[in-house]
């Protein structure tokens, strides 16, 4: 699968796009806190574009305010990795150094995601913002994906969205992302309905997250384990585990 498939799923009003190359530089000032940062940047990058500018004056959509956030654009980029590019870091560097919720499309050499990241004001420094929360980010199957990717494109267009505010419309690409993962548990893609039915959703993937690398952490200790009467207990704390797993896919 290739960026521009995405980019046409999307379905950007040409009123929106900007198709401007972002400067390493900007990165490197804004978004490298370390020199290991800085080096990654510099090597793991081949481009990175300004696709598009989502603002009321580009899509008619209002922006938000209030006492945590404020959402007066919503930057499109698409990223170019090298081979040896650090993904996770890289796409999280770009989030976080961009003032604006940004919709990122990152590829490398075949390998293509899509990744956005709530954001609100900085407690410590007046005026900057921060990642409120992990990333949230998706990477195509080609091998499973095929059969839900005409449901995602369908959710991804920006006519799909949500147009109460720029915060909301963004809030239904996040949700969309969302339910690309959870059909990697489910089998099925489907967005959901409701905003209730949305926070379940993240609530459940939050805590299906958590389980999983407990049961990791618990599978590899009962490996190691010697004592019969701790293996036993490590592996009824594993079907405990494993039972509340089930529970919390049940939720998606």
């Amino acid at each position: 699968m290739k960026a521009s498939l995405l980019l046409e799923a999307l379905d950007l009003p040409a009123s929106a796009r900007v198709d401007k190359r972002v400067p390493k530089t900007l990165l490197l000032e804004h978004g490298a806190p370390t020199a290991a940062d800085k080096r990654q940047i510099n090597e793991g990058i081949e481009q990175l574009i300004w696709v598009a500018a989502i603002k009321p004056t580009t899509i008619g959509v209002a922006e938000y305010r209030d006492e945590l956030r404020e959402v007066l654009e919503i930057a499109v980029l698409q990223l170019t990795l090298r081979a040896s590019a650090k993904v996770v870091r890289l796409i999280e560097l770009v989030h976080r150094a961009v003032p604006y919720p940004v919709l990122l499309i990152a590829e490398q050499g075949s390998t293509v995601g899509l990744s956005a990241a709530p954001k609100r004001w900085s407690q410590a420094e007046a005026g900057k913002t921060v990642l409120e929360g992990a990333v949230v980010a998706v990477e195509w199957d080609t091998e499973q994906g095929n059969q839900r990717w005409p449901g995602f494109c369908a959710a991804l267009a920006l006519g799909q969205q949500p147009r109460t505010n720029l915060q909301v419309l963004y809030q239904g690409w996040i949700d969309s992302l969302l339910a690309l993962q959870a059909a990697h548990v489910t089998g099925a893609f489907a967005v959901p309905t409701t905003a209730v039915q949305a926070d379940q959703r993240r609530e459940a993937l939050q805590e299906s997250a958590r389980l999983d690398k407990e049961i990791a952490r618990l599978r590899a200790t009962a490996a190691k384990e010697k004592q019969m009467s701790r293996r036993v207990d490590l592996n009824l704390e594993l079907k405990r585990l494993e039972a509340a797993l089930a529970a919390a896919h049940a939720n998606l």
